[in-house]
C-alpha cells in the first residue's frame, strides 16, 4: 500500500465564504488523484491559483475536503495530525525568539522540549549551516537563513511527511539553488516523504522523483512524470538531455511550449 493516497479529491469553497463579491461557489480541486511512496519526493507544479496549496492543506488536515479520499501512512486524514512538518512561503518566525527557540517551538507544543530535542535542534542547525547563529533574532538573518530556520523547525520532531508550499519562491536565484541542494541532502538523511509546491519547472524537475503537473483551476493531475534521476544529484544535472526532455514535457503539459515551438502563453505562470 502506498504511503500517501489522494483519490478523487474535490474541494469546493461556498460563495458565502468567499466575500461579498462572490456570486457562485469556487471549485478549487476536482478529481485530483495520485499516490506517493514512503521517502518519495513529489513536486506539485502548476499555474498560479490552480489549487496546489489547497491540496497541500487538505493533506495536512488543515482544511476539510468536500469529497474524495486522503490517506497518509494508512490512516484517513480527517483533521490535523502530528506526523508532518509544514514549510510555508514565508518563514513565519517569531521575532521575539532567537533561532534556537524558534526551532524548538514545536517540541514545546508537544511537551517534548528535552535534552534530546535540543541536541536534534543543534544537529539540524549544523546541517543547514546555521551553527553559531543559535542566539540570533530573525531580523538579523537574511531571507535564505530565515527559511533555513523554518526548515529546521519543520523537521525538529522528525516527521515522516514534509509539506512545502513554494518555500524558496522569494529567494534570489543563487540562494534558491543552494536551498535546493540543502533540501535534497536533508531529505536523503531523514528519508521523509516530501510534497513540494512550486511554480518553477526547473526546480520541480531537479528536486523530484515524481513531478505532477496540475491543470488550471479546478486542479486535476494533467501529467505525471517519473524523473528517474536517483537520490544523489548535482547542478550539472540541469544541463543534461534527460533533464531538458522532462522540462519540455512539463512545459507542454502547462501549455507553455507546443509541438511547433509556439511562443509561451502569457496566461501561464511558470
Amino acid at each position: 500500500m502506498a504511503f500517501g493516497i489522494i483519490e478523487n479529491a474535490r474541494k469546493v469553497f461556498p460563495a458565502r465564504d468567499l466575500g461579498k463579491g462572490a456570486k457562485q461557489d469556487l471549485v478549487a480541486l476536482d478529481d485530483a488523484s495520485f499516490t506517493f511512496e514512503e521517502g518519495e519526493f513529489v513536486s506539485l507544479l502548476g499555474p498560479s491559483g490552480c489549487g496546489k496549496t489547497t491540496l497541500l492543506r487538505i493533506v495536512a488536515g488543515l482544511i476539510p475536503r468536500t469529497s474524495g479520499n486522503v490517506i497518509v501512512a494508512g490512516r484517513e486524514v480527517t483533521g490535523p495530525y502530528g506526523d508532518y512538518g509544514f514549510v510555508f512561503q514565508a518563514p513565519g518566525l517569531m521575532p521575539w525568539r532567537n533561532v534556537l527557540d524558534n526551532v524548538l517551538f514545536p517540541m514545546e507544543v508537544l511537551h517534548r522540549n528535552d535534552a534530546k530535542a535540543k541536541a536534534r535542534a543543534h544537529q539540524l542547525l549544523e546541517i543547514t549551516g546555521l551553527a553559531g547563529f543559535e542566539k540570533a533574532r530573525p531580523h538579523q538573518l537574511s531571507g535564505g537563513m530565515q527559511q533555513r530556520v523554518s526548515l529546521c523547525r519543520a523537521l525538529i520532531h522528525e516527521p515522516k511527511l514534509l509539506l512545502m508550499d513554494e518555500p524558496f519562491g522569494a529567494l534570489d536565484e543563487l540562494t534558491r539553488i543552494e536551498m535546493n541542494d540543502l533540501l535534497l541532502t536533508i531529505r536523503n538523511e531523514t528519508r521523509a516523504s516530501v510534497l513540494f509546491v512550486t511554480h518553477s519547472i526547473s526546480e520541480a524537475v531537479y528536486l523530484a522523483d515524481k513531478v505532477l503537473v496540475f491543470s488550471r483551476r479546478p486542479a486535476r493531475v494533467a501529467l505525471q512524470i517519473e524523473t528517474g534521476f536517483g537520490p544523489v544529484r548535482n547542478q550539472g544535472l540541469r544541463f543534461t538531455p534527460a533533464f531538458s526532455t522532462i522540462e519540455r514535457q512539463a512545459s507542454e503539459a502547462l501549455g507553455i511550449v507546443g509541438i511547433g515551438h509556439e511562443q509561451a502563453s502569457p496566461k501561464v505562470a511558470a
